[in-house]
């Protein structure tokens, strides 16, 4: 079952995250402030997958800013994407649970976030995607949804930058893997 993300998920977010990406990977505040900026004209964009049984296991989730409620960084290549910023929403994160891949549910929450943020004003949705995910998985789902390619950044998520307490799954405490920048425009 797909449905928007509520406060009452964020402790299961925060351990998903940390099972897949690493030790370090959110904290509440920093979800707490993600889901406000998700929500604009009392839409949510951001969701969560469940398995809808009793115990309703989160499964998976899609964390996504609204238009014009999140700032430009560094990593981000306006100038290359055609759209003016403010129209852009931004995929912050795509993660399912290792059991949950596969199984076309990565789409199903990208489609509910685009909707969700094409209601909210958005023409186009930005992403930087981890390049080292298993396979380069992230960059080929998205390509596949119809992502095309900005820009390449080297050592993106180093801790030093932003993050000091995480621990990537892949390099330790000293990240240095790349982020891949892609836009991802609606109904052209």
């Amino acid at each position: 079952m797909i449905r928007p993300l509520s406060p009452g998920d964020f402790d299961r977010v925060i351990a998903l995250g940390e099972l897949v990406h690493g030790a370090g990977y959110m904290t509440l505040a920093e979800l707490d402030k993600i889901y406000h900026q998700g929500i604009k004209h009392g839409v949510n964009a951001s969701f969560v997958a469940t398995t809808g049984d009793y115990d309703e296991a989160l499964i998976g989730f899609r964390l996504t800013y609204a238009p014009g409620q999140w700032q430009l960084d560094p990593w981000c290549s306006p100038e290359s994407w055609g759209i003016a910023p403010e129209r852009v929403c931004y995929f912050k994160s795509n993660t399912l649970a290792p059991a949950a891949r596969g199984q076309g549910l990565g789409g199903r929450l990208l489609a509910a976030s685009i909707a969700a943020a094409m209601s909210q004003g958005a023409e186009a949705g930005v992403t930087q995607l981890w390049k080292e995910s298993p396979n380069n998985a992230a960059v080929r789902y998205f390509t596949k949804a119809g992502g095309r390619l900005i820009k390449e950044h080297p050592s993106r998520w180093n801790q030093a930058l932003d993050n000091p307490d995480y621990v990537c799954v892949r390099c330790g405490d000293d990240c240095h893997c790349t982020a891949v920048e892609m836009l991802l425009e609606f109904g052209r």
